[in-house]
């Protein structure tokens, strides 16, 4: 009897997105890229720029908002900037609870989304992103400490009001996935926190998606020597 002829494995089905970043240790905005993305369930390809490229240094460097990454391909659109990125997959996935139910947590996550988008200068340049890193007693420049009072400040009153333990209650939205790279931050330079701050911090550092971007960044060469600075 005749052998019955071998049939092709089914390829894996291709991702339906493209997300484009830079270095998954120094970049705060590439971590808040791909937390929206596994936040919403979004199915994607990860495509990595250079770090040799003269604007994606400066992103690195001055942890600006904008630049071009990360930057999100999805059925024909290009989509950058990552609050853009959160409204598409907002509007795309509603199920997925980016954004809270509840319109006046939605305004709210909406405004200290914004803020930490926007704001946030000298925390960003006296604590570069550096998941690799660990300096502890490291002593935080006088102009740091207010933006890292404000971050607190915005968390208290998030925690207390929604009840934890992500910021607007027993889900992360779009604001956790802003605030995560702090909660990195934090770690990195051994920021002092009273005891609900740092229980956030560690709820954010232990969800499953920061775990494997944590992981990836501990793996990846060090390409930007500018940032390795000596405390």
């Amino acid at each position: 009897m005749a052998k019955p002829a071998k049939t092709a494995a089914p390829e894996a089905a291709a991702p339906a997105a493209v997300l484009t970043i830079s270095s998954k240790n120094y970049s705060s905005w590439s971590l808040r890229g791909f937390l929206l993305c596994r936040l919403a369930e979004l199915d994607v390809a990860e495509a990595r720029v250079s770090a040799d490229d003269p604007a994606i240094r400066a992103e690195l460097l001055l942890q600006s908002s904008s630049f071009l990454v990360p930057r999100l391909d999805h059925e024909g659109l290009r989509i950058w900037d990552t609050l853009a990125i959160a409204e598409y997959l907002h509007e795309l996935k509603p199920e997925a609870g980016l954004l809270p139910s509840d319109r006046a947590a939605r305004a709210h996550c909406r405004s200290i989304s914004g803020e930490m988008h926007s704001g946030f200068a000298n925390l960003r340049s006296a604590l570069p992103m550096n998941i690799k890193a660990h300096h502890p007693g490291f002593k935080v420049w006088a102009g740091a400490h207010s933006d890292i009072l404000r971050i607190v400040t915005i968390w208290t009153a998030c925690l207390n009001t929604y009840g934890g333990p992500y910021l607007f209650g027993p889900a992360p939205t779009l604001a956790d996935a802003m605030y995560a790279p702090v909660c990195s931050r934090f770690t990195t330079y051994d920021v002092a926190l009273d005891p609900r701050s740092r229980a956030y911090c560690q709820t954010m550092l232990a969800l499953p998606a920061m775990q494997e971007w944590t992981a990836a960044a501990r793996e990846e060469p060090d390409e930007m020597e500018e940032l390795d600075v000596e405390f």
